[in-house]
């Protein structure tokens, strides 16, 4: 069996929880443009945490290096979920070991139905997710599920992937730009979805450009400016400091 590392003491905060993510000395590219420049961070079990940073950071990138897509190609370091190593993995097999990434562009597949979107996505039979408790987290999507999924509004396919994200039973949710192009009253229930969430023990890393609402939902924060990190450490203690929101957030 493969055993995690203890990277605990190695992240820009030693920590005295062990870590259920770890990101061990990260460097991604995307061709010749290096974009990711050695981070260390660890999430733990049950947490939120917001990856935030103007555009250009590195934010997505780092989030696309721990699925392991194809791109951006990661030269070095290491990522280990839960005493498996990702950075040995594809990314069918990362996400096979828990990782489910809900994209900025949702990638709602065209001719099926919300229903028909999930039930592609569960595993069989559920363990944790079943298409009713879904429908009981996003009541909307109950309500459509005979509904052509692309047809649905921003708000609705946002659901629908972060819905068929759970459905697979992960471990870690990432979420990219989440919040992206809603309106406030949609985002308001889609943060309180998140929340109910991560009452159930759901850990989950978000990249939201709306600081102020990531920082309010997330327990910790991480920081990027020119991919590498500037602060590791509460939301709280972002939210208090004007400077550091002015520098790196321009908020």
């Amino acid at each position: 069996m493969n055993v995690r590392p203890d990277f605990s003491k190695h992240g820009n905060k030693a920590e005295t929880a062990p870590a259920f993510l770890s990101v061990w000395d990260m460097h991604s590219y995307y061709g010749e443009s290096y974009i990711v420049q050695g981070i260390n961070f660890n999430v733990h079990e049950g947490e939120i945490l917001a990856l935030l940073g103007r555009n250009g950071a590195g934010k997505t990138t780092t989030l696309r290096s721990i699925a392991r897509m194809d791109s951006p190609q990661v030269n070095h370091g290491e990522i280990w979920l839960d005493h498996q190593p990702l950075h040995k993995m594809a990314s069918y097999e990362a996400a096979a070991a828990g990782l489910g990434l809900v994209p900025e562009d949702r990638c709602i597949i065209p001719g099926l139905t919300v229903e028909e979107n999930l039930q592609l996505a569960q595993i069989a039979p559920p363990i944790g997710w079943s298409l009713d408790r879904l429908y009981d987290l996003f009541p909307r999507l109950g309500e459509r599920r005979k509904q052509e999924g692309v047809t649905l509004s921003g708000g609705e396919q946002q659901m629908l992937s972060i819905a068929r994200a759970l459905a697979r039973d992960i471990k870690v949710l990432l979420l990219d730009e989440p919040y992206e192009g809603l309106a406030p009253v949609i985002v308001d229930e889609i943060e309180k979805t998140l929340r109910h969430v991560k009452e159930q023990g759901m850990t989950t890393i978000l990249v939201e450009q709306n600081a102020v609402r990531a920082l309010q939902l997330a327990d910790r924060a991480i920081i990027l400016d020119t991919g590498s990190i500037v602060f590791d450490g509460t939301a709280a203690e972002v939210l208090e400091n004007e400077s550091l929101r002015a520098e790196y957030l321009a908020i």
